[in-house]
Order: C-alpha cells, then sequence, then structure tokens
C-alpha cells in the first residue's frame, strides 16, 4: 500500500495523542500499543493497560560500520510480524524517556509507509502524571505475516545526499546531540565536532519537564527554530550520534509542519569517515 492511500482522515489518533486520547481508544480492536522502554524493567514495574514490550534494540542494525543504520527489510518482517503489525493497524508508541526510542519506532514505520502511527505524548510520565491505570501484567503480542518494503524512502537521509545538499539554501540540518558534542569538546567518535552549517537544538530541549515530558508548546518551537536558521519550508535532516535522540527531534519537527528527514548513520558514521568535511 502506497504511502499516498494511507490519508491521514482513516487515522484513528492523531500524530500526537495525549493520555486521555489514548485511554478513551484502549479497547479499540485496531490498536496496537507498543512500549519501546530503556529501562527494562520499566515495562515490568508498569505500563499502559494492554501495550506490548519491543527491546529498542531491534530497531537498529546493530552490526557492521554503521551499527545504528535500519535493519534490513528481513528483519523488518521479522519484527513486525513478531509484533502482529497489519497494515489497518494503528501503532501507538511509547517510552521511559521522553520519547526517543518511541519515535525510532514511528520513523521506521514511516519508512516503510505506514503512516497509522501515533506518540503517546510525554510516555508513561505522562500517564503516570494523569493519574491513569497501569497494568504489571505482560501482554503478549498477536503474531502477524508482515512483510516490509522501503516504501518511503524519503523519510531516510544519507551520508552522500547530505555532502551533497551542504550549499543549498533550502536545505538544513538539525544536530539533536549536546552542545558539547556539536562543539567537538565531548564523543568517542574518530572526529569530533558537527556537519558544516548544522544548527543544534539538544532533543532535550524540546521537552517540557514541567508537564512530565511531552513536548514544549508549539509556538514557542517554531520561533526558536526558526531563530536558529529552520523553517517549514526547508528540507530538514536531523541526526545525533546514532539517530536515537534525533528520532524525537524528527519526530517534533512532524508535528510541527516541517519537511523532515532522518539520519540514521548519524555522527557513528559522519565522524568516523575520513571523507566527510566538519566544523567545531
Amino acid at each position: 500500500m502506497s504511502t499516498e492511500s494511507q490519508s491521514s482522515e482513516s487515522n484513528l489518533l492523531p500524530l500526537i495523542v495525549e493520555p486521555e486520547q489514548l485511554q478513551e481508544h484502549l479497547d479499540d480492536p485496531q490498536l496496537l500499543i507498543i512500549d519501546v522502554p530503556v529501562n527494562g524493567d520499566s515495562y515490568r514495574q508498569g505500563h499502559v493497560p494492554g501495550a506490548i514490550f519491543l527491546d529498542f534494540r531491534y530497531l537498529m542494525r546493530g552490526e557492521g560500520p554503521v551499527p545504528s543504520d535500519v535493519p534490513s527489510v528481513e528483519a523488518l518482517s521479522r519484527l513486525f510480524s513478531a509484533l502482529g503489525l497489519t497494515r489497518d493497524t494503528h501503532v501507538v508508541a511509547y517510552d521511559d524517556e521522553g520519547g526517543g526510542w518511541a519515535a525510532r519506532l514511528l520513523w521506521t514505520l514511516d519508512l516503510i509507509g505506514h503512516t497509522r502511527y501515533s506518540y503517546l505524548n510525554g510516555g508513561i510520565h505522562a500517564w503516570r502524571d494523569a493519574g491513569l491505570e497501569e497494568s504489571t501484567e505482560p501482554t503478549a503480542p498477536t503474531p502477524s505475516e508482515y512483510h516490509a518494503e522501503f516504501l518511503n524512502p524519503q523519510a531516510l537521509i544519507t551520508c552522500d545526499e547530505i555532502k551533497e545538499k551542504l550549499d543549498d539554501r533550502q536545505f538544513a540540518v538539525w544536530d539533536a546531540r549536546s552542545k558539547d558534542e556539536y562543539d567537538g569538546l565531548r564523543g568517542n567518535n574518530k572526529h569530533l565536532g558537527h556537519i558544516p552549517g548544522a544548527v543544534n537544538m539538544d532533543w532535550l530541549h524540546a521537552m517540557d519537564r514541567n508537564r512530565a515530558l511531552r513536548i514544549r508548546d508549539y509556538a514557542e518551537l517554531i520561533t526558536e527554530l526558526g531563530a536558529l536558521g529552520l523553517t517549514p519550508d526547508m528540507e530538514i535532516a536531523t541526526h545525533c550520534q546514532s539517530h536515537h535522540r534525533s528520532s524525537f527531534t524528527w519526530l517534533v519537527g512532524k508535528a510541527l509542519g516541517f519537511n523532515m528527514r532522518g539520519y540514521a548513520g548519524s555522527w557513528g558514521e559522519w565522524g568516523n569517515r575520513d571523507d566527510t568535511p566538519i566544523e567545531k
């Protein structure tokens, strides 16, 4: 199914869903709620009722020169079959850290053309903050036969594409790492620094610590990103060290109406190659 045929009108829930909205739909048979915690104990301690557990490591290739790259279509077909994904499933993803791994799952779905998905704003922290019921009973997925294809390759951008676009005024790079990483003061790569012209907004800066790690006020974010030179009319690549933190900035940009692409190789690739331009 092409991405065009999956219109947003057919979506059960909006891209960014609040805990109370999700609670109203918990019994919907089309819903597949997936908890992708950083801390494996988080799911056992309490999760959204009916949510299934996903180990975030399955969202990355995990081997070769770029371990943070996208898994093969064969690996993704196995993964999404095990999770019980179907063409009609509406996925709601969340985690215990404000959105990094949940967004990496949603970005992967976007890449394979599955556009029926939402992010539980603030994840388990917001769910608890809202005082909603949690379950400690694990939910077993109902396996399916899912055949993944990269139907929406535009969700992804490669190292070579970024190199080609660096002089394009309509192209920008959002570096979601910490300022110290961006400035080349810290990191464990062969080369430190940042992609020439990239702008830095730490992914944590897009979360509202006073509202259980929900995405910050959209108008404020648009203003701040605009001041950095990122606007909705541009094509924006986002990266971090492994496209974990930057999956969240991809999602935030998408929620704001920006044209976002995720660089899966991220600095783990760029900073370890010898043919990539670097600024400090």
